[in-house]
């Protein structure tokens, strides 16, 4: 059981960081004072198509596995 815990742990802190990477990576995109403004959604008229973003896929992806894995440590 401690085994894993730990392993989980382990999984646990590498999602985090791989989270907090993707996030910073997206915010830089929007870095400059027109991010500000709204000038990064201009890829449609109603503003960026969220469906051609892996980068958003990936950071759901990352955000539900890091809550699974934090219920999970919860509970043991």
């Amino acid at each position: 059981m401690a085994a894993l815990k730990t392993v989980l742990l382990v999984v646990f802190l590498v999602d985090a960081l791989a989270l907090i990477g993707l996030v910073l990576h997206q915010m830089s995109e929007h870095a400059s004072m027109g991010g500000a403004f709204g000038s990064g959604m201009s890829s449609t008229v109603f503003g960026r198509d969220v469906t051609k973003d892996p980068k958003k896929l990936a950071t759901g992806i990352l955000g539900g596995v890091f809550l699974g894995i934090g219920f999970l440590l919860a509970v043991l």
